[in-house]
């Protein structure tokens, strides 16, 4: 392992580490989202609603199966960034092997049930008939390439736990450039339409685990060297930051699913409409997206090396910085609002639907970006639960209610407002309480 990676973050200018890491990561998350959005704009130029609405439903299910591989890359994060501070390097590399252990235990099983189950998942969200069975040939390719996903986030979180947040970034850019490379190929020149778009995702994620992984052992010499006491050993504090911290990112799924379930009551063109906003969104704030697994090793190298006042100060400039990125994106979408929604040759229900989010839901955004910063915070200050409890609320009382009034008061348009609105409440409690827990916290 490199010396000059060791624990880069418990000294220099707070703002500019998380500026780097925050730019270098949502650069990688950008692509990969940017090459999600392509392939609905590909798919958008077949004319067909219900193929557009087949990928939103799709999106949720993909969505939980994903939360699964965040949730390694959050336990990869917590453990190993903790482990660099302390300067531990042999502990560092002992436990990315074990959390690549776990993450092949548990992807594995889930992927099978849910190839199985499909049809049933994709009911319940509201899709019928040829939407169904788009949706089902979707998933049927994606499904089993779940556990591979999680080894390529696994593996870009080490690097980013190392400070690498380039290569990290160079893993996720390659995979987005793969996948944009071959969406076209299979959608249109072999004629497979959306299987195709499914097949060169499957490439893109093999792609950003040999990116993230190949850098890993030729240049920081970290290496898989599996021992069963070891993992034994390990298991129990793997486990006690992994299932909350899953069940932290179930929630968002949840949410969106009964987001979707309320869409789903206005027709395929509304649930086009909002694919397409569940697409644009990490794309127009990968920033924010990506805030959360930025800034999470610089928390966890300074709570290893106990520099409390640091962590602090992480999460302030960390929010200074996202409301700036903001405000100047959200003022870019209110001026191209119409330009995108004709984009994506969406009928005018769904056309609706994106110049709303444009025009006037953007810039709420700031305040989800406050609740991906604390969970940063309790995620690798050892209060993972309250992540969990922070997204439950967030995905239940605070979206359920507010979407459903929405809904009833004004339309389709009301869901979106209703989700904004409960995500902007349930922000502000979040942050001032991670700030009132890091100010309780006393330093040895």
């Amino acid at each position: 392992m490199k010396n000059q990676t060791e624990g880069k973050f418990t000294k220099g200018s707070i703002a500019g580490h998380v500026i780097k890491m925050s730019l270098a990561a949502s650069v990688g998350l950008a692509a990969i989202f940017l090459v999600d959005l392509i392939d609905i704009y590909f798919l958008s130029l077949i004319g067909k609603d219900e193929i557009t609405a087949a990928v939103g439903y799709a999106s949720t299910i993909i969505f939980f199966t994903t939360s699964l591989s965040i949730g390694f890359a959050i336990v990869m994060t917590a453990l190993v960034s903790r482990a660099i501070g302390a300067k531990n390097h042999e502990l560092a590399n002992r436990l990315m092997t074990n959390v690549f252990a776990l993450t092949l235990l548990i992807t594995t099983p889930i992927s099978i049930l849910t190839w199985i189950f499909i049809p049933f998942f994709l009911e319940l969200l509201g899709a019928n008939g040829s939407t169904l069975d788009l949706a089902s040939s979707y998933l049927r390719i994606l499904i089993p390439s779940v556990p591979i996903l999680g080894f390529a986030m696994s593996s870009a979180s080490v690097l980013r736990s190392l400070g690498d947040a380039k290569r990290a970034m160079f893993s996720t850019v390659g995979g987005a450039i793969v996948n944009g490379v071959f969406d076209p190929i299979f959608i249109f020149t072999f004629d497979l339409g959306i299987e195709g778009a499914a097949i060169a995702t499957v490439l893109a994620r093999f792609s950003v685990f040999f990116f993230a992984f190949y850098p890993l052992k030729k240049i920081h010499e970290m290496s898989i060297q599996f021992n069963w006491l070891f993992f034994k050993k390990d298991f129990k504090t793997m486990i006690n930051i992994f299932i909350p911290a899953v069940l932290t990112n179930l929630a968002t799924p949840i949410g969106n699913a009964y987001v979707m379930f309320a869409i789903s009551k206005f027709g395929e063109s509304a649930v086009a409409g909002i694919s397409v906003v569940g697409r644009l969104t990490p794309v127009a704030f990968a920033v924010v997206y990506a805030s959360s697994g930025a800034v999470g090793p610089i928390i966890g190298q300074n709570f290893g090396a106990n520099f409390i006042d640091r962590v602090q100060e992480t999460l302030s400039k960390t929010l200074e910085f996202l409301l700036v990125y903001v405000i100047a994106t959200s003022i870019i979408l209110f001026v191209l609002a119409e330009q995108i929604a004709s984009s994506f040759h969406l009928d005018e229900e769904g056309k609706l639907l994106v110049i709303v989010f444009c025009k006037y839901i953007a810039m709420t955004f700031f305040l989800n970006g406050a609740i991906f910063v604390s969970n940063a915070a309790y995620n690798n200050l050892g209060k993972a639960k309250v992540s969990t409890y922070v997204n439950f609320a967030k995905a239940t009382m605070f979206t359920i209610p507010f979407v459903y009034y929405g809904a009833e008061y004004y339309g389709v348009v009301g869901v979106l407002i209703g989700q904004a609105v409960g995500a902007s409440i349930i922000g502000v409690i979040a942050i001032l309480y991670a700030f009132q827990f890091i100010r309780n916290m006393k330093p040895n």
